[in-house]
């Protein structure tokens, strides 16, 4: 299949340092390692697939930055906020880069338009465009809750959705309820055991990242991460490192090591004992990258009692969960205490999600399901 992402680059620096890297005679990565994106691109490539990108937060004229989540009210914010009330389709940018993708659409004929969430530029008119022009199937991919986080153009053009991909389940029937035709409850992260292993740190790295108890990930804005600061806050009291791209709530700052993206966010959880992983406020069904991530990486977490995290790994034999902030104290200092269960644990986490999380099978299932929709048309 010939595969056109629309998405959003962040990192780009990253970008370009992988690019740099790249061997020669192998094609150019399309997204940073940092990202999910670029792991699923690698599954696709490697199952004989062709793939490109569209960049959608790239401006007609100009480049695009690494963004850094706040707390309070800061001037990009205003500046972002007023141009959310300019409707997309008059905004004369937007217009460009909408023009810009259908041209792209036409030279690259796609089989597969695949929209990655999280999307304020792309109308649902150049996506019925494309559809119509190119007879493509449209896949739309996201992590996170269209009540809370999708925009109102992500909305209207949910009856131009063929599929639907999500992590959790609570959030595929919203899209449903919005009007797309199919959603298939298959976590759009997971782990590659290349990329994702126990790895090997040097005496100056396990200084800087060892800790009993780690996190790393998003703690801002209080309302969309307010369990997780309560977690962390819970475990004051233990050796706890924390290590965010973004800015981090006052009560947790003295715990913080750094930043941690990549394959430095892998080597901080390989030198940590636990590892804590309690989702969203948003995601209630569960399913977040850290879950599969962790598991690869051969860490032993504890993440909080959810659906989906029971549905894809077995409490007490590959994942410790918990249900309240006590409970998580009491686990945490028992399994700190157990080394054995411990490590024994993590290395059973590791074989489940190495024997059934990994993309490649994800994009196998993709494979799939996309299949499914050409014969149904045919």
């Amino acid at each position: 299949m010939r595969i056109l992402f629309v998405a959003s680059l962040h990192h780009p620096e990253a970008l370009q340092a992988a690019i740099a890297a790249t061997p020669p005679g192998q094609p150019p990565p399309l997204f940073p390692p940092s990202m999910g994106q670029h792991l699923w691109d690698k599954a696709l490539r490697k199952r004989g697939h062709i793939t490109d990108v569209f960049y959608r937060n790239i401006p007609f004229f100009g480049g695009v930055h690494s963004l850094r989540h706040t707390q309070g009210i800061t001037p990009g914010k205003l500046i972002a906020a007023l141009a959310s009330r300019v409707p997309p389709e008059v905004n004369p940018d937007y217009r460009l880069r909408n023009r810009r993708l259908i041209e792209q659409a036409r030279e690259f004929a796609p089989d597969v338009l695949w929209l990655v969430g999280d999307n304020s530029v792309i109308v649902p008119d150049t996506l019925a465009a494309i559809k119509r022009e190119t007879g493509c199937k449209l896949v739309y991919s996201t992590g996170v809750s269209p009540i809370v986080f999708a925009r109102p153009i992500e909305k209207r053009a949910a009856r131009l959705y063929d599929l639907v991909l999500v992590n959790d389940y609570y959030h595929g029937i919203q899209w449903l309820e919005l009007g797309a035709s199919r959603m298939e409850c298959l976590p759009i992260s997971a782990c590659d055991p290349d990329f994702h292993h126990p790895y090997d740190l040097s005496p100056e790295e396990r200084a800087a990242y060892a800790c009993d108890v780690g996190f790393v990930g998003t703690l801002v804005p209080d309302n969309l991460y307010r369990r997780r600061v309560q977690a962390l806050e819970a475990l004051r009291d233990f050796d706890l490192g924390i290590w965010s791209v973004h800015e981090v709530p006052p009560s947790l700052r003295p715990f913080v090591r750094g930043r941690a993206l990549g394959e430095s966010m892998l080597r901080v959880l390989s030198a940590a004992k636990i590892t804590i992983n309690t989702h969203g406020d948003f995601m209630r069904y569960g399913g977040n990258m850290r879950t599969f991530e962790a598991a690869g990486v051969g860490v032993f977490q504890i993440a909080d009692d959810l659906p989906g995290t029971c549905q894809w790994f077995t409490p007490g034999e590959t994942i410790v969960t918990y249900s309240d902030e006590d409970d998580l104290q009491t686990k945490v200092a028992y399994y700190l205490a157990h080394d054995a269960e411990r490590e024994a644990l993590a290395r059973r986490a590791r074989d489940h999600a190495y024997a059934h999380h990994t993309y490649d099978q994800r994009m196998a299932r993709v494979e799939e399901l996309v299949s499914s929709l050409q014969l149904m048309a045919g």
